[in-house]
This record gives C-alpha cells, structure tokens and sequence, in this order.
C-alpha cells in the first residue's frame, strides 16, 4: 500500500474482524484493530516511533539491553503489525528477527498492506506460539518477547511454569524474556506469572504505571526475565520515568512481596488471561 493511500481496511481474519486505520494526524502512520481492540501503531516512516506505552517500554529494553547499535537475535511470539520488529530493524541494524503468529489472514494483511522493505532481515512464520517456543534450539536468541493473545486473551498454553521453561532454554546466557500481560488487583493472575518465571529464571523485574500498581485500574504489565543478566538494565527505571504516561520499575524484594504465595502453573492447569473490563482497551 502507498501511504498516500491513506483508506481503512476492514477484514475478516482468524480471531475477528480486523481494522487498518491511518492515522489523519500522522501521514504514514496506520493503526490496527482486532475486534475493536487496539493491536499495533506503525508509522512507516518514522518506525522508531512508538505510540503505545507498553510497545515503548519494551523499546526501552531493547536499548538498554546491549550496546546502542548493536545487532541481536529476536524472537517475537506474537506479531501484530510487526510495530516492534520494524523498531529493532532501524536501532539495531542486521539484527536476526523471527516472529511468529497463529493468525494466518491478519499476517497476510500486514504483507499485502503494510510490507517490510525487502532488505530487513525479518522472518514471519504463521505458527503456534508455545510449539515456535518449544522448538527453539537452545540458546538461539538475546530477546525472546511473547505479546500474544486471542481476543485480548493470553492463550492459557503460554500462562504455565512450562512455557517460562522453554523460553528460558531458548536464551542465550545474558538474553532476556521480555513478557506483556494486562491484570488487575488483586492481581492473581500477574502473581502466578511471576511465580512462573522465578522457578525458570533468577532475575525477575516487572514495569507498569503506578495507577495500575495501586489497583485503580485494569492495564498492562510488562515482565522481564533473564537467567544471568541483572534486571533492571541500567538506564530502564529512568527511560521508563519519563515517558508521557511515566511507569515504576520494581524489582528486589518490593517484587517478592507482590509474588506472594503464588505458585508456578503446571500445564494441567493452564488458563487463559483475565478477560479486560469492557472498554479497557477499546478505541471508539
């Protein structure tokens, strides 16, 4: 699609009706919805701007993790309109990215209407999320980022201690398991997710907005995991401090008193994510 063909696009794909909408603020820049649920911004000219919060925090990661530039191995469980592997393309060029998404039409409608140049070495597998993460070969990635739901939903497979286990084999040592998820309090579901990740990992933080830290609301929360790195980065608590909806990082014991008593999920107990509020996420 040229980006003066600024037009939405409706279409039916595997988890609902999905919406291409251009931004009339921002030339170039489209925004994409699934079932009325916000999925991905992307600008295409300027791929470097992140419009979610939670997609800049996780950008934040990404350049804080290693040396600015330098190149990494990613796999993004999870694709959307590919708003991060495009980012990581233009800070950290000749980085190897893998993504994958079960959902088969809307990967399509994002090669037909909002390509990657041909340039970028980024490959798209449509493909199951926690078989993609099992299937790794160890120690093949720096990042690992799962962001994937099923009508804003995270499929109960990637909720278990198992799936945090194959993500942790998957890292190289040093590599992190960057994992968005949306909870409320009194937060049952973020604190089994924590208990999942201390049993595969020995660094834990977590970054949200204090709004939804104190339970006012319903919102994401971004965890971070890695086997030998300290968490946070250095420089993340600060990049995070300033951004238009400022967001904590907490970690040490503030993070062990949140866990609690959580347990890890065994796979036979495997449960989707809370369903949002109604309106929690919507656009209108």
């Amino acid at each position: 699609m040229s980006e003066h063909e600024a037009i939405p696009v409706i279409r039916p794909v595997a988890y609902g009706t999905a919406r291409l909408l251009p931004d009339i603020d921002r030339d170039g820049a489209w925004l994409l919805t699934v079932d009325g649920a916000p999925q991905s911004y992307v600008d295409l000219r300027d791929p470097t701007h992140l419009e979610f919060e939670y997609t800049r925090r996780i950008g934040h990661v990404l350049d804080t993790m290693a040396p600015a530039g330098d190149p990494l191995d990613l796999l993004h469980l999870g694709g959307g309109a590919l708003t991060l592997p495009r980012y990581a393309a233009a800070t950290r060029p000749g980085s190897r990215q893998r993504v994958v998404d079960a959902d088969g039409p809307l990967a399509a409608l994002i090669a037909e209407r909002l390509p990657v140049p041909p340039a970028e070495p980024i490959e798209t597998r449509v493909a199951d999320a926690r078989e993609e993460l099992e299937a790794a070969p160890a120690g093949a990635y720096d990042l690992v980022i799962a962001d994937v739901f099923d009508r804003s939903r995270i499929p109960g497979p990637m909720t278990t201690a198992g799936c945090a286990h194959a993500a942790a084999r998957a890292l190289r040592p040093g590599g992190c398991y960057a994992v968005n998820l949306a909870d409320a309090a009194p937060f049952g579901f973020l604190r089994s997710q924590l208990a999942n990740l201390a049993d595969a990992f020995d660094q834990l933080c977590l970054v949200a907005e204090p709004p939804v830290l104190r339970g006012r609301r319903f919102g994401n929360l971004l965890l971070l995991a890695s086997r030998t790195a300290p968490l946070p980065p250095d420089g993340l608590a600060r990049r995070v401090a300033a951004d238009p909806f400022p967001a904590r990082v907490v970690h040490g014991a503030e993070l062990t008193r949140l866990t609690g008593d959580a347990r890890p999920v065994p796979e036979d107990a495997a449960r989707p994510s809370p369903a949002p509020p109604a309106g929690a996420f919507g656009v209108g």
